[in-house]
């Protein structure tokens, strides 16, 4: 009886122990058979066992290794994109000629780097431009800047100067007309082919000032592409003479045209060449007399003159800039935030896609006029640093800069 009674408590001991173990160490055979089953899984996921087990909910996340594996990354990351600003100083001082591809190249791997607005460089970006520039005050002529009796000379020829008279003195805003500067979100729109099937038009529709060149196409079709708002256009004197005939045949089609840019304000050189003088100031006759809602404004030559001369000190040695990076550095002193579409000068895509020179036309510039690969670089080292972004893709796929992303 006695011995039956000590079997019967030591097989009850055991039980307790066994029963014990169970209840604090109940992780070890599910973690051995839930690595095997992830292992197993391999096969028909594709994703790793091991990565699966650290996202198990019962196994602690190594965060200090994966944090420095990710540290790790982005610094090789940082370092490949500043390594980038190196091979893109090389590449635009090249002095003779250039590689469509060695470009291309380059910017496939600056869309690799993430971008990030960089406010100290933005701010002394701005402020190189404010004291050899002041786009704020001088950007074009107002009454407050030339008075009645200036002897203006003009930007190229500039041992040729027109007296200003009462009568043209009329012709100018009192004082800058940018009463909303500074602007958030502005978008400088280039004309570049790239823009075709760029789908862009919604998110730059959506900025708060809109940019143009040139008096492109902006209905229709192309409005999905290039949006439709528009706070001031340049218009080149050339494309009054040669597509509207001087406004004498095809001036009604002239006032059809600029109608649809809305109340946007109409940017010309009068003041660039002598040569450009009469027709610039027949075009703000022909909208007053017409009483159209667009203004005109003119550059002001001493502005141009200034800037030519900021943008030689960076390389860009051509005979004159083009209207693109004159629009472009007015924007950076006039927006906080600013982002460029359709500026490409290359006859193809990164994709090897051929491309019209215009989004609207494949008309060539003057050879020898304009430095576009130079200038280009200069915009591709403000993307990099962060003072304005350039759009390289469609917009449907980039991320969305309006959204602050």
């Amino acid at each position: 009886m006695r011995s039956g009674g000590t079997l019967f408590a030591l097989i009850g001991s055991l039980m307790l122990l066994l029963l014990l173990r169970m209840l604090w160490c109940p992780a070890d055979a599910p973690a051995r058979s839930r690595l095997l089953m992830e292992g197993s899984r391999e096969d028909t996921s594709g994703t790793s066992a091991a990565l699966k087990t650290l996202w198990s909910p019962t196994t602690p996340v190594p965060r200090t290794r994966n944090s420095t594996y990710l540290d790790e990354k982005t610094t090789q990351i940082t370092e490949k994109c500043k390594d980038l600003q190196y091979s893109l100083n090389s590449l635009s001082n090249k002095t003779r000629r250039y590689s469509e591809d060695d470009y291309l190249q380059t910017i496939t791997n600056i869309q690799r780097c993430p971008w990030n607005r960089q406010a100290e460089e933005y701010d002394n970006f701005r402020a190189k431009l404010a004291s050899c520039c002041d786009a704020i005050q001088d950007f074009v002529v107002s009454q407050n800047n030339t008075p009645v009796g200036t002897n203006m000379s003009y930007e190229v020829e500039s041992k040729k100067h027109i007296p200003i008279r009462e009568n043209i003195f009329h012709m100018f805003p009192v004082s800058q007309p940018f009463v909303d500067y500074p602007y958030n979100q502005c978008a400088v729109v280039g004309n570049g082919g790239i823009l075709n099937k760029s789908l862009c038009g919604a998110e730059i529709d959506k900025s708060d000032f809109v940019f143009r060149c040139n008096l492109p196409p902006i209905t229709g079709s192309a409005s999905k592409d290039v949006g439709s708002k528009t706070n001031l256009v340049t218009v080149n004197p050339s494309i009054i003479t040669l597509k509207y005939q001087n406004l004498k045949e095809k001036k009604a089609q002239f006032l059809e045209d600029i109608s649809t840019y809305g109340d946007a304000f109409l940017l010309l050189p009068a003041f660039s060449y002598r040569a450009n003088t009469g027709i610039s100031f027949k075009v703000y006759q022909t909208l007053k007399e017409s009483k159209m809602r667009q203004k005109v404004l003119f550059f002001h030559p001493r502005y141009l003159r200034h800037l030519a001369l900021f943008w030689r000190t960076k390389g860009v040695t051509a005979y004159r800039l083009s209207t693109g990076l004159m629009i472009a550095s007015v924007a950076v002193e006039l927006c906080e935030n600013v982002k460029l579409y359709g500026f490409w000068p290359f006859s193809k895509t990164i994709e090897d896609t051929p491309l019209s020179h215009h989004y609207y036309d494949n008309m060539l510039p003057k050879h020898g006029f304009h430095q576009m690969p130079k200038e280009y670089s200069q915009m591709l080292q403000l993307h990099m640093r962060g003072i304005l972004k350039l759009q390289f893709s469609k917009c449907e796929t980039a991320y969305r800069f309006l959204e602050g992303e």
